[in-house]
């Protein structure tokens, strides 16, 4: 695993990045917009050589004593996943579930790649190309995220359907093929060296549907990022949002070319390449679920309500909400699935009732913590005005006591204002909405994994005294998911 000293110097690779309102990013390193995020992606590297980390970060010694990063495992048995989820739940609540996007979740996508790859089943060069890369991330660490392919709003406009794919083949070269068109939003491409494009780009080849890898920095790149999310130019007020901004973003691309081992032929369904992506996204929200209880648990403390019955109702409804995600966690990886490669994946069925009961709490859990803290969390004084010679001694008595000082309860509600209420949130909050279809899709994913549609209905059928037919409810599961968001462009 390289250091964050070495990824910080590779984003200076001559990458064409530009903010919305802000204009070209000439450096992504030092630019007060993308700086903080750089920074906590360089802490992510550090931890792999941190050794308060290390128990968490990597794995046990071989018998070489050589130790290699959890993140990156090929998993292999309920263990490995086991010994990864420990890995991106730590690693996630230090974000407070903010950073969804780390090279750690690149390499999942490059398993998904190769999961995808094989179910094709297009060649063995497929394959091999798939596990070189999947290898070459997981040795270096190497930054991929993730693009479904979508293209943006204006494209699927157009009048001709021919037209409203996001990609189009220019040419085919001994070196690879050569292709043009936008990409809609995705996470942390300003940040990122490599992005795969899966296969909602619409682009067949062969018979197969084509998806890349390309590099952010390839000539014709050019990366549109959305607006920062507004924030406080005080970290004491913005601790969250000040150092955690993803800058989900577009892709446009003018004749780049992909290299031939950076096309991966897959299904158009992107389903397979995600079947690890949305386990350590569970991981991500369980992560803000777990931020948020330990907030409240915190001011609970700090209000003077930790005897408070009706405080205490919120903190144990919080608490349900998080273990009932937890346990759906640990099923999955306890109760795993075996691929057609032998490679062991999370079993799908825990993980949509987990993604359920997940995104149905979220909203409570969020106004949870706006309720408790009580009208304090809207006049939490800034670090400013708490040095204000006009305002200290006043403010000081408005917010100190108890075994705190005014700063202190003024930091903590800051941070728990900042979790559930700052722009950060909200953008969080509505992507979240359709990221990977929502409540409905999740649904259907649920449909297909759960496998005793049959065993419990005739299990059932069998306690009466009456023979009755064998009970079939295969097509249940086998129903095809909804197309997500068709757009019709309107009429004139």
């Amino acid at each position: 695993m390289r250091t964050g000293s070495d990824y910080r110097q590779a984003l200076r690779d001559g990458r064409r990045v530009f903010i919305l309102g802000e204009g070209q990013v000439e450096d992504v390193v030092t630019h007060p917009a993308t700086r903080p995020m750089v920074d906590a992606y360089v802490k992510w590297y550090d931890r792999h050589a941190d050794p308060a980390w290390q128990g968490v970060v990597l794995t046990p010694p071989d018998a070489n004593s050589k130790r290699s990063p959890a993140g990156m495992l090929l998993p292999r048995s309920a263990d490995d996943l086991t010994r990864m989820g420990r890995c991106f739940a730590a690693t996630c609540f230090e974000t407070a579930g903010n950073v969804t996007h780390t090279p750690a979740y690149g390499h999942l996508i490059a398993l998904g790649v190769l999961h995808a790859v094989g179910l094709r089943n297009a060649s063995p060069l497929q394959v091999a190309n798939a596990e070189a890369y999947r290898a070459h991330v997981a040795a270096t660490g190497r930054f991929l995220t993730f693009a479904s392919g979508g293209a943006p709003i204006g494209y699927r406009m157009r009048d001709n359907p021919a037209e409203r794919a996001a990609l189009r083949i220019v040419r085919e070269t001994d070196a690879g093929l050569v292709i043009s068109g936008k990409i809609g939003m995705h996470t942390s491409p300003a940040y990122a060296e490599d992005v795969y494009i899966g296969a909602i780009s619409g682009v067949d080849f062969q018979g197969h549907r084509a998806t890349f890898v390309v590099a952010v920095n390839a000539p014709g790149v050019t990366i549109i990022c959305r607006r920062r999310a507004a924030r406080d130019t005080d970290p004491f007020v913005s601790p969250l949002s000040s150092r955690y901004d993803e800058l989900d973003g577009q892709m446009w691309l003018d004749e780049v070319l992909v290299p031939w081992d950076r096309v991966f032929l897959t299904d158009i369904s992107p389903e397979p390449v995600a079947r690890w992506l949305f386990w350590h996204q569970l991981y991500c929200w369980l992560a803000k679920a777990e931020f948020t209880l330990g907030l409240a648990l915190a001011c609970a403390h700090a209000m003077g309500l930790a005897s408070h019955d009706a405080t205490i109702d919120y903190l144990v409804d919080l608490m349900a909400d998080v273990q009932t995600v937890r346990s759906c966690q640990k099923a999955t990886e306890l109760d795993p699935v075996f691929t057609p490669e032998g490679f062991c994946a999370p079993n799908h069925a825990h993980l949509s009732a987990g993604s359920i009961a997940m995104l149905k709490a979220r909203p409570r859990m969020a106004e949870i913590l706006r309720i408790l803290p009580g009208s304090s969390l809207v006049v939490a004084p800034s670090n400013a005005d708490l040095v204000n010679p006009a305002l200290a001694a006043g403010l000081e008595a408005s917010f100190g006591g108890g075994g705190y000082t005014a700063q202190q309860r003024a930091a903590l509600l800051q941070l728990a204002w900042d979790h559930v209420g700052s722009a950060l949130d909200h953008r969080e909050s509505v992507f979240e909405l359709h990221a990977n279809g929502g409540i409905q899709a999740w649904r259907h994913r649920l449909r297909r994994s759960f496998e005793d549609y049959n065993a419990l209905a005739n299990a059932v059928t069998r306690q009466l005294n009456i023979p009755l037919p064998d009970i079939d409810l295969s097509a249940i599961r086998s129903a095809p998911m909804a197309p997500r968001r068709p757009v019709t462009p309107p009429t004139a």
